[in-house]
C-alpha cells in the first residue's frame, strides 16, 4: 500500500530542497563569473580572504554563505551583489551594460531615462500622449490622511471628471474589505487586486481624478503604470496632520497596534517619500486651510492640463 505524504514533514523537506536549489544556482553563478573574469578558484579565494575549501563549497551549493562572505566574493570578482545573487538586472549582457550606463547618473537624468524608456516601450499608453505632456487622468498619491479623498472629490467636481477611489475599486474586485483581503489572502494578493483595479480604471476612464492607496508606491510595476498613464500629484502633510486626520476617520491602520504610532508613521513616510517625489506635481496640504489648499491644487492641475483657470 502506498504511504501517504506526512503533511508535517513535507513542508520542511520541500523548504530544504528549495534552499538547496537556491544554493546550487548561486554556486553556478559564482563559477560563471569566475570563468568570465578568467580567475582560478585559488585566486578568488585569496582576493576574497576566504578559504579555498569554503569557496569550493559555495560553488557547488554544499555550504551556506553569510552576507559578508558574499560581499567579499563579489568584490574579488569585481561584480555587483546583484550579479552574484541572480538579480534580473544581471540576467543578460544587455542588462549588465544598461545598468553600468545608469550606475553614475543623477536622479534627474534617471527620471528622463525612465520617461523615455516608458515612451519607447509604449508605457505612455495607446492614446499617443506626447512625451512630457500631461494626462487628463489625474492621480493623487501620498500617505493616508494627506487629503486625497476630500481634495480628489473637490477636484473631480471642478473638472467635471469621474472620481475614482481606488481602494473601493479594489474591494469590488475582491468582494471583501481591504483588511479582509490582507488578513485572509496576504499582501501579495492585495497588490494583485490593486494592480487590476488601476488597470481597469485606466482602461475605463480617459479623464478622471483617482485617489490612490498610500502604499501603491510599494509595488514598482504598479507605480510605473500610474506614472505612465496619469498626471500625478503628491499631496504632502506634516506627520501630525496625517495622524490627526486618520484618527478623525476612526481608523489608525497600520499604526493601531504600535505603542510608538507617530514613530511608525514617520518611518513609513521617510521610506515612501523618495517614490512620492516622482509625481509630476506636489502640494503641501498642511500649510493652509482646506479651501485655500483646494484652490492651489486646482490651479496647479489646470495649468498642467492647459485648462482655463
Amino acid at each position: 500500500m502506498q504511504e501517504s505524504l506526512n503533511p508535517v514533514t513535507a513542508g520542511p523537506v520541500a523548504e530544504a530542497e528549495e534552499r538547496h536549489a537556491a544554493l546550487v544556482a548561486l554556486g553556478e553563478r559564482v563559477r560563471a563569473l569566475r570563468a568570465r573574469r578568467g580567475m582560478t578558484r585559488k585566486a578568488v579565494a585569496l582576493a576574497a580572504d576566504v578559504s579555498e575549501r569554503h569557496l569550493a563549497n559555495l560553488e557547488y551549493g554544499t555550504g551556506n554563505a553569510s552576507f559578508l562572505v558574499l560581499q567579499q566574493v563579489a568584490a574579488a570578482l569585481q561584480c555587483s551583489m546583484a550579479e552574484l545573487i541572480g538579480d534580473v538586472t544581471a540576467s543578460s549582457p544587455e542588462w549588465v551594460l544598461i545598468r553600468e550606463l545608469l550606475a553614475h547618473c543623477d536622479e534627474a537624468t534617471l527620471r528622463r531615462v525612465r520617461i523615455a524608456v516608458a515612451d519607447m516601450l509604449g508605457g505612455g499608453g495607446v492614446s499617443g500622449k506626447p512625451l512630457g505632456a500631461a494626462w487628463p487622468r489625474v492621480a493623487l498619491v501620498g500617505l493616508r490622511g494627506a487629503g486625497k479623498s476630500t481634495l480628489g472629490q473637490m477636484l473631480a467636481d471642478d473638472l467635471e471628471y469621474p472620481f475614482v477611489e481606488l481602494s473601493r475599486e479594489i474591494e469590488k474586485f475582491a468582494g471583501c474589505s481591504i483588511s479582509e483581503i490582507q488578513g485572509l489572502y496576504g499582501m501579495n494578493a492585495y497588490r494583485r487586486y490593486e494592480r487590476r483595479a488601476l488597470e481597469e480604471a485606466i482602461q475605463i476612464y480617459p479623464e478622471a481624478v483617482i485617489a490612490t492607496p498610500g502604499g501603491l508606491v510599494s509595488d514598482a510595476a504598479t507605480f510605473n503604470l500610474l506614472l505612465s498613464h496619469c498626471t500625478t500629484v503628491w499631496l504632502q502633510a506634516d506627520p501630525e496632520d496625517h495622524m490627526q486626520r486618520v484618527a478623525a476617520q476612526g481608523d489608525l491602520r497600520p499604526m493601531a497596534a504600535s505603542a510608538e504610532a507617530m514613530g511608525d508613521l514617520r518611518q513609513i513616510l521617510a521610506g515612501r517619500s523618495a517614490f512620492y517625489s516622482k509625481a509630476d506635481l506636489r502640494l503641501d496640504t498642511s500649510s493652509q486651510p482646506l479651501q485655500a489648499t483646494f484652490e492651489l491644487l486646482r490651479a496647479q492641475v489646470r495649468e498642467a492640463l492647459k485648462l482655463p483657470l
